[in-house]
């Protein structure tokens, strides 16, 4: 599959260059996609971000050099781009759990991350239910917090802040604002994407005219073209793995810069189980 040899070119540019400055344009242009859809797509496909795959990567490196040879550590910090030996034993500590001066010891225990490799798996022929469409701009308010771009770590923390916020009947006080019965559904907006993190917020429309409280974040959303997942048991981790693992390799599309929506509908105050959800990704042609 041409997407496999892509992205496995990128990884290649990446392992080439772990002891010089890598682009991540530049691995995104290897693999005929945007940076922002690159890493978001690494992200979601591999479980960790690729800064973090790439720092694992050097320490990696850095331990076999520190090991096999007389290189100093000072040496190793620079030639791993750490600013110096501190930081390098710092991050070094962190990843081994024995500083450099001790991984030259024989007997000293390590860890090696080796080089990722995209292969094609054939896991059966489910398929995704999904639509394109074409919306207008729009306005959303609500309340966020920041979520660590691991994919694992937010699919443990986003559950954990919407029950908080649920409880505390931020729902409620939407619909207060807004002069509608308290039903059960909400929508949750994902945007601000760094290489380390991004914004999940707890959200709802926020009609034209209306006055919204300081307190909560507003978000503009511009008119977009929009890929639309259906998720009928509100499995969103699933259906976001499906998505950058299955749909959009073989796609003609690739994200958009613009925030992401999951969508609930007719839920039961917390349990997903009885309502629908679809996932909404901003998409542009590749």
């Amino acid at each position: 599959m041409e997407w496999l040899g892509r992205m496995n070119a990128a990884m290649d540019y990446i392992e080439e260059n772990l002891a010089e400055e890598i682009s991540y344009g530049r691995a995104a242009q290897i693999a005929c996609c945007s940076t922002y859809h690159f890493q978001r797509m690494f992200s979601f496909i591999t479980g960790v971000t690729l800064s973090e795959y790439i720092r694992r990567r050097r320490l990696t490196l850095a331990a076999f050099e520190l090991q096999a040879s007389e290189l100093k550590v000072i040496d190793a910090a620079f030639k791993y781009g750490y600013e110096s030996p501190e930081a390098f034993s710092r991050a070094f500590k962190a990843l081994h759990g024995v500083t450099p001066v001790l991984a030259r010891d024989s007997g000293a225990p390590l860890k090696a991350y080796p080089k990722m490799t995209f292969y094609l798996s054939v896991k059966g022929d489910t398929e995704m239910n999904y639509r394109i469409e074409q919306r207008e701009g729009f306005e959303v308010f609500g309340v966020a917090c920041a979520v660590s771009s691991d994919m694992e770590k937010a699919f443990a923390d986003v559950p954990e802040f919407v029950t908080k916020e649920l409880e505390k009947g931020t729902w409620d006080c939407f619909n207060d604002l807004l002069g509608r019965p308290h039903d059960a559904w909400y929508h949750a907006a994902l945007f601000d994407h760094t290489d380390t993190a991004f914004k999940y917020m707890i959200c709802t429309y926020a009609p034209p005219g209306l006055d919204i409280p300081e307190t909560y974040t507003r978000l503009t959303v511009p008119a977009q073209t929009w890929a639309i997942f259906q998720s009928p048991k509100c499995e969103m981790h699933d259906v976001w793995r499906r998505i950058y693992a299955e749909w959009f390799p073989t796609s003609e599309y690739e994200q958009a810069e613009a925030p992401s929506f999951e969508m609930y509908y007719g839920y039961g105050r917390g349990d997903f189980s009885y309502g629908v959800g679809e996932i909404w990704i901003p998409v542009k042609k590749k």
